[in-house]
């Protein structure tokens, strides 16, 4: 189901905004809310905090996906949560890499996606928030997979994934450096050829996951509830 948001002429930066603020709408008092990582993800946890500063939300207790995130919803006086307090997860808003017209998902990007996915599959609900450039026909046509491995051995899953049909790459840091997620562990990226049926995507992911070393993969399947996107005209929420 597929709802438009009306007509607008606004910069990629401000749509993202106002996505995710609408996505936040759906947050009540009471609530323990999932906070996503990433660009897009950011501005709702922005709009959390300054409603709960305003005291128009009360009683919310967020849990963040990244070290990055808990450091600016403590800014913003969102009081913190863990799974081990409160395992349920009432809401989660979070970006993505890369949506398919089935609403799966690629997350990753920012190197939070084990988080992420712990924090998902603990997540009554999930909202995806992204600006258009995102929809894609078919997983993996704009946006190689992140795969996250621990550094032991890593190098031992580059044939492996070549094997698989894909052109793995290590992620750096801005500085040259391997880059390390929160667990300390690599990222691989790795480039497939676009994924147009169900069970060619469920098909690679069980691949990937049964890998030893291999932590976890970027693909979200089955976990949005809802797509909000912000568009060059309009925002459309789209229902699973």
């Amino acid at each position: 189901m597929q709802k438009d948001y009306g007509n607008m002429s606004q910069t990629t930066d401000e749509l993202k905004r106002q996505a995710a603020e609408r996505a936040v709408e759906q947050v009540q008092s009471g609530m323990v809310v999932g906070l996503g990582h990433g660009s897009t993800a950011i501005y709702a946890v922005r709009r959390i905090g300054a409603l709960i500063q305003a005291g128009t939300l009360k009683n919310v207790l967020g849990v963040p996906c990244s070290q990055q995130i808990e450091l600016e919803a403590r800014k913003l006086d969102i009081p913190i949560t863990t799974l081990e307090e409160n395992p349920v997860v009432d809401l989660t808003i979070d970006g993505a890499d890369e949506v398919d017209p089935h609403l799966e998902v690629i997350k990753g990007g920012g190197g939070a996606l084990l988080r992420e996915k712990i924090v998902a599959q603990a997540s009554r609900r999930e909202i995806i928030v992204v600006d258009e450039s995102k929809l894609s026909p078919a997983l993996c046509t704009r946006f190689a997979l992140p795969i996250e491995v621990i550094p032991f051995g890593w190098t031992t899953h580059l044939a492996f994934l070549e094997g698989l049909g894909g052109r793995p790459k290590q992620r750096m840091a801005s500085d040259g450096s391997p880059f390390k997620t929160d667990q300390g562990n690599f990222i691989i990226d790795c480039k497939f050829d676009p994924l147009t049926t169900p069970s060619a995507l469920a098909g690679l992911a069980e691949k990937i996951k049964a890998r030893v070393g291999i932590v976890e993969h970027g693909f979200f399947i089955g976990i949005a509830s809802e797509v909000i996107v912000a568009g060059t005209d309009r925002i459309r929420n789209i229902r699973r």
